[in-house]
């Protein structure tokens, strides 16, 4: 009935990011110190309270190292894992150091093996905490996290 031209459909919206929702990554802790960080005092808070300091510890670290990377199990499905089968976490929580490690170009102190010291009741989980916990503390730190 008129003659003014329609003005074109708007263009279509942009595809999705591959992969569904990316949550930003190279998220680094502030700092290394305090209880979550010292690899002593968490061995130590574990014991004391019969493992629910090792749960806390399980949160915290599997969701620095989710922030950090972009992908491994974060702190809700960590912890989960912690409280129905946590020697996984011995062999899982190393495997994501190492691919982190890996992803900046430098060797990892630490691979899945460190798992199997879970088979040397009490001195391996103490050796494994130690080792794992240096591990982080140093990473963070070369990522400009200030120590303790």
């Amino acid at each position: 009935m008129s003659d003014i031209p329609q003005p074109p459909p708007p263009p279509p919206p942009p595809p999705p990011p591959p992969g569904g929702y990316q949550p930003p990554v190279g998220v680094v802790p502030e700092a290394v110190g305090g209880v979550y960080y010292s690899p002593g005092l968490v061995i130590l808070l574990t014991i004391v309270t019969f493992g629910i300091w090792g749960a806390l510890w399980t949160y915290r670290t599997s969701e620095d190292l989710k922030k950090y990377t972009g992908d491994g199990l974060g702190g809700v499905l960590g912890v989960v894992v912690y409280i129905i089968l946590s020697i996984v976490l011995m062999f899982t929580i190393p495997n994501e150091i190492k691919n982190m490690y890996e992803r900046d170009g430098r060797q990892s102190p630490v691979t899945p093996l460190w798992g199997l010291w879970f088979l040397l009741p009490l001195i391996g989980n103490i050796i494994w905490y130690l080792k794992v916990q240096q591990s982080l503390n140093e990473f963070w730190i070369s990522k400009g996290a200030r120590p303790a």
